[in-house]
């Protein structure tokens, strides 16, 4: 059985390497924390998914289940077969089931930042960014830019594959996703 060492940095690279990142003296708060309500996705979404961090020169996997309707979004993130993680966010309440494995700093919070960054039109983002944020979308790549600092990109590199790339922490999240049928 893989270490549970294992398990907390790749969950600690789920959550994008939360908080502060330095490169150099150059300190970079990258977490943006937005609360879009799961209408304004504009449709249901469903996707079976695989997780890949990579952390300097670390690979790590997990799986995930991502469900989104006008009224909820959930998220349900498995390791070894173990559930570690879930969300449920309905636009006013964040409820989070975590493992006990998972350290403080994993936060629900940047998770549903992430994945709304990640999916949520463009227009909705920028409409919610707080007033030092900015997002530009150009050939495939949304970036996040914070008082005119990027930090954070998202790669569009297929409808199956996108990666989220901090700059100032070294790390990128890909993103494997198979389209799972909507229940009725």
């Amino acid at each position: 059985m893989l270490s549970r060492h294992w398990l907390l940095i790749s969950l600690l690279l789920l959550a994008g390497c939360a908080g502060t990142a330095t490169r150099g003296n150059d300190a970079v708060v990258s977490q943006l924390e937005l609360r879009l309500s799961p209408a304004s996705l504009g449709h249901e979404l469903a996707l079976q998914q695989q997780l890949i961090f990579s952390f300097r020169k670390s690979l790590y996997a997990v799986d995930a289940l991502l469900e989104v309707d006008a009224g909820e979004v959930r998220l349900a993130v498995q390791s070894l077969g173990r559930s570690v993680l879930r969300l449920h966010w309905n636009g006013i309440e964040l409820k989070q089931h975590r493992s006990a494995d998972l350290p403080a700093s994993l936060r629900g919070e940047t998770v549903l930042s992430d994945l709304q960054l990640s999916y949520w039109p463009i227009a909705v983002i920028r409409s919610a960014l707080p007033e030092s944020w900015s997002v530009s979308e150009v050939n495939g790549v949304r970036r996040v830019y914070r008082d005119g600092r990027e930090v954070v990109a998202v790669h569009y590199l297929s409808p199956q594959r996108i990666e989220i790339v901090r700059p100032h922490s070294d790390s990128r999240l890909t993103v494997l996703s198979v389209a799972m049928a909507v229940p009725l």
